[in-house]
C-alpha cells in the first residue's frame, strides 16, 4: 500500500479536478490544510472533507517549525485543529510539518496534543513545474512499500494524478489514506 498526501496552502484552482480524478478510481487521500488558508476556503475543505479524505493539520501560517519555539509551535497546531474541526467536526489526528521542517520539539509538541507527526517518502515535487512525465518518472522511480507520497495541488497534479493512480494500481499497489496505510490490522 501507499498513501497520497497532499499538502494545501494555494492552489485551490485545482482541488475540484484532483477530487474528480480521486473518486473516478475510487482513491481516499490524505489532505493536509494550512490553516489560514482553510479559514478562507470553507468551502474546498467541506468538499474534501464530503468526498471521504483525511484531513490533517499542515500549520497555520506555513512557518519553519524548526525556527519557532515549543509554544509558537502548539499555537500553530491548535489553531488550525480549531479552524479545521469547525468546519468539518473533526480533530485532526496528524501533522505534516510545512516544508517537512521539525525538530524535536515540534515532535514532542504534536506528540502532546495527540496527533502524530508525518512526513513523505516520495516526493513529486510538483511545486518546480516539471511536465507530468518528469513527474511520473520521479514517482515511479522511487515508489516503495509503504510509501507516503507527497504532492500540492498543481497543474502537474492535476493533469498527472489519473495516470499515477493508474500506474500504482498496474504495480498492485493498494492507494490509502494514511491512517489506512498504517493501520496495524492492515
Amino acid at each position: 500500500m501507499v498513501s497520497l498526501l497532499i499538502n494545501v496552502s494555494w492552489g485551490e484552482n485545482h482541488i475540484p479536478g484532483i477530487l474528480r480524478t480521486l473518486k473516478k478510481h475510487n482513491v481516499k487521500a490524505t489532505f493536509f490544510i494550512e490553516g489560514n488558508w482553510a479559514k478562507k476556503h470553507v468551502d474546498y475543505v467541506e468538499m474534501i472533507a464530503e468526498e471521504g479524505h483525511s484531513i490533517g493539520n499542515h500549520a497555520y501560517s506555513h512557518p519553519d517549525m524548526a525556527q519557532i519555539t515549543k509554544s509558537q509551535t502548539i499555537e500553530e497546531i491548535q489553531k488550525t485543529n480549531d479552524v479545521l474541526e469547525a468546519i468539518t467536526n473533526q480533530k485532526p489526528d496528524w501533522f505534516a510539518p510545512p516544508s517537512g521542517s521539525f525538530n524535536n520539539h515540534v515532535v514532542n509538541a504534536v506528540h502532546e496534543l495527540n496527533m502524530e507527526t508525518v512526513l513523505w517518502s516520495v516526493d513529486t515535487i510538483d511545486w518546480k513545474n516539471p511536465t507530468p512525465s518528469v513527474m511520473m518518472n520521479r514517482v515511479m522511480s522511487k515508489v516503495h512499500k509503504g510509501a507516503t507520497i507527497l504532492m500540492h495541488p498543481t497543474p502537474v497534479i492535476e493533469q498527472g494524478l489519473d495516470l499515477m493512480i493508474t500506474e500504482l494500481k498496474k504495480k498492485n499497489y493498494k492507494l490509502g489514506t494514511i491512517e489506512q496505510l498504517l493501520d496495524e490490522k492492515r
